[in-house]
């Protein structure tokens, strides 16, 4: 007997539908392609959305420009922090990281080339992964999130080497310092974390949150995003979205932002684009104006 056919959708509620998803959508994540042509964003679905930000930045730009290429299903649950390589998206959710290639994507191609679990304290245990970061001299990806601690897993064996300690809540983002070896670590805590990888130690923590420039009670202390540049710094959550001077450990700009912020990126020197509570990712062309909006 032949099963019968389901019934389409009715075009309207599917309308509906998106416009709902829309509106209660998180985007947790960013990652720029190798290239530096295209922005993929993650969202609280579990999708991952990829913008032509060459297209959306040219001085001809539509509407149309602002819209993703391709939008593919890439976790069960949210995809709370992805980074690239020279060939590979890598895309974190909940106590997993996956692989998927660059070439393949811009052709529509989704393929997962593999997935890793980090080492918990038992099998049951599965803390969101909410922080991906590249190390490319030492091939290593550093990952930050419900444990509190900060892995690093060797991308060539695919092994975890080592763990470090001391965020007293789950970590929400990393940063690298790139003229040095050491990372960057915000958290539930609402301490920014500065480690340096050869001793393994912590050498510098700032309390975003104990600023009254930044300090926004209402919204909490969690450090949500952050990104560095040389001896600069962009962090957010629930203090205001801030420039800091990492020497002096000192806020220079507070920008005007009344949302918290999941996510920030400097994009060659001259373009930030921070992305939270919405299905929005704003683009600012300078530290403080926003040029316009891409969408899911």
């Amino acid at each position: 007997m032949e099963r019968a056919a389901q019934p389409a959708v009715p075009l309207g509620q599917m309308e509906v539908f998106q416009a709902l998803q829309r509106l209660h959508m998180t985007i947790f994540s960013q990652s720029v392609s190798p290239c530096g042509k295209f922005l993929a964003a993650g969202n609280n679905y579990g999708q991952i959305a990829i913008f032509s930000l060459s297209a959306a930045l040219s001085s001809e730009a539509k509407e149309e420009s602002k819209k993703p290429m391709v939008t593919f299903q890439a976790h069960d649950g949210p995809v709370y922090s992805m980074v690239s390589t020279d060939r590979h998206l890598l895309s974190a959710g909940d106590g997993e990281v996956k692989a998927w290639l660059w070439a393949e994507i811009l052709k529509k191609g989704c393929k997962e080339l593999w997935r890793r679990q980090p080492p918990y304290r038992t099998s049951l245990e599965v803390p969101e992964i909410n922080a991906l970061l590249l190390m490319p001299k030492e091939n290593l990806l550093i990952l930050g999130g419900g444990d509190c601690q900060l892995h690093a897993m060797d991308l060539e064996t695919g092994t975890f080497m080592w763990a470090l300690r001391g965020h007293t809540d789950y970590i929400h983002c990393l940063a690298l310092r790139e003229r040095s070896p050491e990372v960057l670590s915000g958290g539930e805590d609402g301490a920014v974390r500065l480690w340096d990888l050869r001793t393994a130690k912590e050498v510098q923590t700032i309390e975003v949150y104990k600023h009254e420039e930044c300090s926004r009670p209402h919204n909490g202390r969690w450090i949500g995003c952050l990104a560095t540049d040389s001896d600069w710094m962009v962090c957010g959550g629930g203090p205001a979205l801030t420039l800091w001077h990492l020497r002096s450990s000192t806020p220079t700009t507070v920008f005007p932002m009344r949302a918290p912020q999941k996510h920030v990126t400097f994009y060659q020197d001259l373009v930030l684009t921070a992305a939270g509570n919405s299905c929005r990712v704003d683009v600012f062309t300078n530290l403080g104006y926003r040029a316009f909006s891409l969408s899911f």
